[in-house]
């Protein structure tokens, strides 16, 4: 800051603003020059919308329920593991794939489902879901 005296007798205090202005712009230039290189590019592949009217007779999803004891429920109807890896099996086979959706117990332990999972995977179906809400059917 400068000190200066007035004609009226007492000291003046004046802001020398000419280094905040140069500093000032130094950083606008900086900014703009930085702000182009900071933005980047994501690719991302968005989903088409489809012109073709859905299906009249959607597919029916396979219901295979799972149970604390490890016993199998494919459509309300008991079923063995054998029978499941066939069914699977026939299941994967067909032109168009149902979805195969899973329900299991609270108590099932994660090691039957992840064989559950691992069977269907190699069977070869690629729609799986689960069923999780608290209204689903029960056994």
């Amino acid at each position: 800051m400068a000190f200066s005296s007035n004609s009226s007798g007492g000291p003046m205090a004046e802001i020398n603003v000419t280094p905040l202005v140069d500093v000032m712009l130094v950083l606008l230039i900086i900014f703009m020059i930085t702000a182009p290189l900071m933005t980047h590019k994501i690719r991302i592949d968005l989903p088409q919308a489809s012109t073709k009217p859905p299906d009249e007779n959607p597919i029916e999803p396979i219901d295979l329920a799972v149970k604390a004891d490890g016993s199998y429920y494919w459509n309300d109807s008991p079923i063995t593991e054998l029978e499941l890896k066939a069914q699977l099996a026939v299941t994967a086979q067909k032109t168009v794939q149902p979805e195969l959706q899973i329900r299991g117990e609270k108590d099932t332990r994660y090691e039957i489902i992840a064989k559950v999972l691992a069977d269907a995977k190699n069977a070869g179906m690629v729609k799986i879901g689960f069923i999780t809400n608290p209204g689903a059917k029960q056994q």
